[in-house]
């Protein structure tokens, strides 16, 4: 990614870590601080702990844990990146649950991963979401964004605002909702990757979400309100 900043020893990645369990706080700290471009600046065991040290400890990457006895980190991840817009959110968790996927897609989290991976995949992945990238787990995704394309009609109103946007801003929209990369959409709608890139930034401004993956998900609920016939536009 052209511009990314880039992390050094001498200029780590400051990783700030809520979970409720000290021994996994314990734990991920020691496998974070044993890399050289990584560094552990602080952590909290409740929502409330981390509303309080976050802030204050101005880290480029937040790990939290989902669940959590006096809330839940999704909540702190929409609350901590309110305050610090640059913070990347890395969502960890035990459970495979497709609501919280999607809650923390809304939330602007920057990856959501399961427990259960291994300790290099986890440290690849803050390396991921400190450089911007959004690193999400693939099967949960895909299955999330298959059941949503299922999902009844009656479901979830339209967003007022996927009705602001112009019609070749729900094209793009519907295709980056296919997965389609910048270069993909402009060859099928015949645009430059310059162009493309225009409009989703307004596109993105206009739904009021940073991420292409947030997107993907409203333009689920715009594929579900499609007439069936193109006049009926």
């Amino acid at each position: 990614m052209a511009g990314a900043r880039v992390f050094t020893e001498q200029d780590p990645i400051r990783v700030f870590l809520l979970d409720d369990h000290e021994v996994v706080r314990l734990g991920l700290t020691d496998l974070l601080d044993s890399e050289p471009d990584i560094s552990v600046v602080g952590d909290a065991g409740s929502a409330e702990q981390a509303l309080v040290r976050g802030p204050a400890l101005r880290p480029d990457v937040a790990v939290l844990d989902v669940r959590l006895p006096d809330g839940d980190g999704i909540s702190v991840c929409r609350e901590l990146r309110s305050r610090m817009p640059e913070l990347a959110c890395l969502m960890l968790t035990s459970f495979d649950d497709e609501e919280a996927l999607l809650d923390a897609i809304m939330a602007g989290a920057a990856g959501y991963v399961l427990k259960q991976l291994r300790g290099s995949d986890l440290i690849a992945a803050v390396r991921t979401v400190a450089s911007g990238q959004s690193l999400l787990d693939p099967a949960t995704t895909a299955r999330l964004m298959r059941s949503l394309r299922a999902g009844p009609a009656s479901g979830p109103a339209l967003a007022p605002e996927l009705e602001g946007l112009s019609p070749r801003e729900r094209d793009i929209l519907a295709l980056i909702g296919e997965g389609l990369t910048n270069r993909e959409i402009g060859k099928k709608l015949f645009l430059s990757e310059k162009t493309v890139k225009n409009h989703i930034s307004r596109l993105l401004a206009k739904l009021g979400v940073q991420r292409r993956v947030q997107a993907a998900v409203l333009a689920t609920h715009l594929e579900q309100r499609r007439p069936a016939d193109p006049s009926a536009r």
